[in-house]
């Protein structure tokens, strides 16, 4: 069984910088893609970044530029590096697992998709103030 916890989350003014970390247990996932996700209140989860088990990175439009995924193996760690946040990036952040390939590189898409993913973290609250 895999667990995720996320840590990182806080408070943070427009402008300014967070860094999320994904840490996971019960499995190495080096050979795994990891995700972000996020959701805001009364939104619909959406599609943060992801990385493949090459460290290949995606990226939704939103986030492009200013965060950076990354993923330390030895550590089994994915970090989610965020910054130039805004009000609008204020949401609950969650680190995926999708367990089902190994060494796989699928298209663009499947990374967007969250129900590719096995295992789901509780999450971690971002909040920008304006």
């Amino acid at each position: 069984q895999v667990q995720l916890v996320e840590s990182g989350g806080g408070l943070v003014q427009a402008g300014g910088s967070l860094r999320l970390s994904c840490a996971a247990s019960g499995r190495t996932l080096s050979d795994n893609a990891m995700g972000w996700f996020r959701q805001a209140p009364e939104k619909k989860r959406e599609f943060v970044a992801a990385i493949n088990w090459n460290h290949i990175t995606y990226y939704s439009d939103s986030v492009k530029g200013r965060f950076t995924i990354s993923r330390d193996s030895a550590k089994n760690t994915v970090y989610l590096q965020m910054n130039s946040l805004k009000p609008e990036d204020t949401a609950v952040y969650y680190c995926a697992a999708d367990v089902g390939g190994w060494r796989s590189t699928y298209s663009v898409s499947y990374y967007t998709r969250d129900t590719e993913y096995d295992y789901w973290g509780q999450g971690t609250q971002v909040t920008v103030s304006s």
